[in-house]
């Protein structure tokens, strides 16, 4: 009797020294790869990804940041592995800028860039030198612009670029007064203005529906607004690397996110691009 008890505790030490060598192993492959983001709906949006990849050993953790400014400068530092909060023409500029080494990986979805108010219910309800603020960055002051011709309160020079600027404006019927604000400090400020163009995360972060627009953006057909997933060039060198934002990309890209999209923000965000492979 002695003998077999002996035998069946060595079997469970035995066991047991191997599960925990196997668990030891399986937290030793486990990879941390840090994304960054701005505005806390990216959070809901990264779920269903965050959950897969945790089961291939990838620990995805989301890196908040405040502003537009920050997050490619801090992916260009090291300080983060990759970000998903731009589009392609906002990389372009900001990319070309600094000189950073920051490459498209993958593609995510379009979110309109719509004109609010919180005092008049529509465009025509705008009187003589009602100011409007717009985002003060090149990229999303551009597409602002744009949005405000489209709904007829400007109009811009033909030759205008694909970024025009207030510079860009030839009539102004109404004396619109254009000021310029950075685009996280926008919802805030609304109350204070007439009307305003808001980027989707932050009016998402502020509770302002789509539906409330004054003016819906007519510009998510344009593929240099699709928003992104960004890499530093020096780490597409490294084929592991590679790999493992290979599998982060494809994790974003299924029906889970995309129910997201329709379910948690009623189709505020429109999937793009997801059939093209940007690695």
């Amino acid at each position: 009797m002695k003998k077999i008890i002996t035998i069946v505790l060595v079997g469970i030490l035995v066991f047991s020294s191997v599960f925990a060598a196997g668990n030891q192993d399986k937290k030793a492959q486990t990879v941390e790869v840090k994304l960054g983001v701005v505005g806390s709906i990216y959070e809901d949006l990264w779920a269903p990804a965050q959950k897969a990849l945790k089961a291939e050993g990838i620990n995805l953790k989301i890196v908040q940041f405040s502003d537009y400014v920050t997050p490619n400068n801090a992916l260009s530092n090291g300080e983060i592995d990759l970000n998903a909060f731009q589009h392609r023409i906002f990389l372009e500029n900001d990319a070309g800028s600094h000189n950073y080494d920051v490459k498209l990986i993958g593609n995510t979805f379009i979110i309109p860039l719509n004109l609010y108010s919180s005092k008049v219910k529509s465009v025509n309800e705008l009187k003589n030198g009602a100011t409007i603020a717009i985002p003060n960055d090149v990229t999303n002051g551009g597409r602002a612009i744009k949005v405000l011709a489209a709904a007829g309160l400007i109009t811009l020079k033909a030759d205008a670029g694909f970024n025009p600027t207030v510079a860009d404006i030839v009539s102004n019927p109404k004396n619109i007064i254009i000021k310029e604000l950075a685009a996280n400090t926008i919802p805030a400020a609304l109350a204070d203005v007439d009307a305003a163009i808001v980027n989707g995360n932050y009016a998402l972060d502020f509770g302002i529906k789509t539906e409330s627009a004054i003016f819906k953006d007519t510009s998510v057909d344009e593929k240099q607004y699709w928003n992104l997933i960004a890499a530093r060039g020096a780490d597409l060198k490294d084929p592991a690397k590679v790999e493992i934002f290979r599998k982060i990309v494809k994790a974003f890209q299924t029906k889970e996110t995309e129910d997201v999209f329709n379910k948690t923000f009623g189709g505020y965000f429109i999937k793009e691009g997801w059939d093209i492979d940007e690695l």
